[in-house]
């Protein structure tokens, strides 16, 4: 070994307690910041699964432009083309064609107007939480020849406004694809509770077949949707889509962060507040590295000064703190990331329990746990800004010793 490094690893044991304290200081602060991204990552993770599963998907295939201007003629056409492309795909987990159209939907009262939302009972289940989300009634079933009245799912503020309870019948009047009436009576079936006030005040979702025929769709729908098997898998189905869909030009795949931009400006927020905090902390245990080294290069300034008359040059007493700080750094990085990779795997296993939101929160298919999420960008992220900052914070003892003068530091007390 380096002769350097061993006199480095000596120094940092000649003060145990004041080096273990540091050591320790480093740890808390990587641990805290390894389990905190991680939570962060996770707690994300959760509310981007939860969103996307209550109504927009993971992806959407759409007409191009129909994101943009939802106009009921924008349709994708071979509708079953895009659904046997995607099924054939590994990481997808689940697809569901849907119609949408502007409405007015009345009761026996009061008129509305609402976006009609066209689903298949049976695929809409494995894509959306829809199914769990009905608070009255029951959910949709495909319609048969021997009912008169399809089935209707209303948000619970639109049947608060509408007046209605399942059982009612409403009468829905729209605009067809070819410009013709769109008008049919409807039997609520169901009430369903998302959380989401826009989404429950303005959506009423009919069986799809029943969509087409009321607004002459033929077989045409808007929108495809997409469930990946997993988040980090959204982008690599995009790309794969797009290289499939190239050569049709009328066909667009968006991803959930471009059909919810305002879920993906939340997220950013809070990363960045959390970020702040982070760095506070960081800071802390970097004026604490500061102090350590500065208390260490007074104590040892008639130690400098007898080396540099011997011959020793500066920048090998520089070399050799640099040592010590990086060493002493090095292990409490260590230490921190093993401690916060063991906490955040227990709580990745068995959850966070948030308390009494989990009753509330299970309401509208949110799971009460929280899962951290441990990663190579939670491990490496924190640890490395705090090892950045705690170096160059060592730096500026470190280059003190440039100044001394051999004669006035042995002669220091």
């Amino acid at each position: 070994m380096n002769l350097d490094v061993i006199m480095a690893l000596r120094n940092i044991w000649r003060n145990p307690r004041r080096s273990v304290l540091t050591v320790l200081a480093i740890a808390f602060a990587c641990l805290l910041l390894v389990f905190m991204l991680s939570f962060q990552f996770g707690s994300y993770e959760t509310l981007i699964n939860s969103s996307v599963t209550i109504h927009t998907g993971h992806l959407q295939v759409q007409n191009t432009g129909y994101g943009d201007n939802p106009d009921i003629r924008k349709v994708i056409s071979r509708p079953e083309t895009v659904v046997a492309t995607l099924r054939n795909m590994q990481p997808v987990q689940a697809v569901s064609p849907r119609c949408q159209a502007f409405a007015l939907v009345s009761s026996r009262d009061r008129t509305l107007g609402t976006m009609v939302v066209g689903i298949d009972p049976t695929l809409e289940a494995e894509v959306s939480s829809l199914e769990d989300l009905i608070r009255e009634g029951a959910y949709l079933t495909r319609p048969g020849p021997d009912r008169q009245l399809a089935g209707a799912l209303a948000g619970r503020l639109l049947a608060r406004n509408l007046q209605v309870v399942p059982g009612d019948e409403i009468t829905l009047l729209g605009q067809g694809r070819d410009g013709s009436v769109a008008a049919t009576v409807l039997e609520v079936r169901g009430i369903y509770a998302s959380g989401l006030e826009e989404f429950d005040r303005q959506t009423l979702h009919i069986p799809l077949r029943t969509f087409q025929e009321v607004f002459f769709m033929d077989n045409a729908v808007h929108s495809v949707v997409v469930l990946a098997d997993e988040l980090n898998s959204v982008h690599g189905i995009k790309a794969a889509l797009e290289e499939n869909f190239a050569e049709q030009s009328n066909l667009v795949v968006l991803s959930w962060d471009e059909i919810q931009p305002g879920l993906k400006q939340a997220i950013t927020l809070d990363l960045i507040s959390g970020g702040i905090f982070y760095i506070i902390l960081v800071l802390v245990v970097a004026f604490s590295i500061l102090n350590t080294f500065l208390m260490t290069i007074l104590e040892r300034t008639r130690e400098f000064g007898i080396m540099m008359a011997m011959g020793v040059k500066p920048g090998r007493l520089i070399r050799l703190v640099l040592l010590e700080s990086v060493s002493m750094t090095l292990i409490g990085v260590f230490l921190g990331i093993g401690a916060g990779c063991l906490v955040t795997l227990y709580f990745q296993a068995q959850g966070i329990y948030l308390g009494g939101a989990h009753e509330l929160l299970e309401q509208f298919g949110i799971s009460g746990r929280i899962h951290p999420r441990l990663s190579l960008l939670s491990v490496s992220l924190g640890p490395g800004l705090v090892f950045g900052i705690t170096f160059v914070s060592a730096l500026y003892p470190a280059l003190k010793v440039r100044k001394l003068s051999p004669v006035q530091a042995m002669t220091a007390v």
